[in-house]
């Protein structure tokens, strides 16, 4: 083999190295930080891409799915100085990698801390019970915060979410003993308004009764009144012997219900009462 030969093979694989790599070939979930003479010079997205060769070397594979940092937990204090052990979940994934790959070096660590800071200063504005009441409220400032935070750093929060707030023992036994004596307290005030209930709808009760017994001595005194007029009327009309025959009338019901009685073997009648009978059938046979 002349020294021609050799200078063509050596000419040729020169160039298949360089399109070896010229050609880059980037996954759907990555994206590639190229480097020229040690600067960045472009972000290769998925697909073919063309570089210059032995100018540009890919110095960066990021991946772009949606990471989860482990579980973190924090400490945080309320307002009213109750210490809180929070549970936390943070979801993210890298938009810039060229932010993420030369701002900052452990991307975990740096949203692990900025979260924790951030849920110690939200729960410190708040009293324990808007922290229990209000936990969507609470979970949606801190992934709002979370945000604002990290978007220097080419990183999208998609979920920061509140797991769990727990109580330390003492403040969980305080507040024990507080649930007993407000249960005791409803308990109470649920017994007395049955009570006043009870005494209203007595009360209620014996006033219909009253006014039913009203209702009832009107009625009679209308019937009462109704035959008072018409006695006075047949009076007006006939004279004394209506009287008379009213007064009699009342003498026989008088005596026949004396007669009625139990265990009464003999009546005694009075002269005046065979009067009263003589006196009513003349007025009988008068009319």
């Amino acid at each position: 083999m002349d020294g021609g030969q050799i200078v063509f093979l050596a000419l040729a694989a020169l160039i298949v190295i360089a399109l070896f790599k010229a050609v880059r070939i980037v996954p759907q979930s990555q994206k590639f930080v190229v480097e020229r003479f040690g600067r960045l010079h472009a972000v290769l997205g998925a697909g073919i891409n063309f570089t210059v060769p032995f100018l540009d070397v890919v110095r960066h594979k990021v991946s772009i799915l949606e990471r989860q940092l482990p579980t973190a937990h924090q400490d945080a204090i309320t307002t009213d100085n109750v210490l809180l052990k929070v549970e936390t979940s943070v979801f993210y994934r890298v938009t810039e990698p060229e932010k993420t790959v030369y701002r900052i070096k452990d991307v975990d660590a740096a949203i692990a801390t900025t979260v924790a800071g951030i849920v110690r200063s939200e729960i410190g504005k708040m009293e324990l019970d808007a922290v229990q009441s209000n936990r969507n409220a609470l979970t949606a400032n801190i992934r709002e915060h979370v945000k604002a935070m990290v978007d220097e750093w080419g990183i999208e929060v998609t979920r920061a979410e509140i797991l769990d707030v727990a109580l330390d023992d003492a403040t969980r036994h305080a507040m024990l003993q507080q649930l007993n004596a407000e249960r005791a307290r409803r308990a109470q005030v649920t017994e007395a308004e049955g009570k006043k209930r009870a005494v209203e709808l007595n009360a209620d009760a014996e006033l219909y009764a009253a006014e039913q017994s009203a209702k009832a001595r009107r009625v009679l005194a209308d019937a009462e009144a109704y035959a008072t007029g018409v006695i006075a009327g047949a009076i007006k009309d006939n004279g004394i012997e209506a009287a008379q025959y009213q007064v009699a009338l009342k003498q026989v019901e008088a005596l026949t219900a004396v007669g009625q009685g139990q265990g009464k073997q003999v009546v005694i009648v009075p002269a005046a009462a065979l009067d009263a009978f003589a006196n009513a059938f003349g007025m009988l046979k008068g009319r």
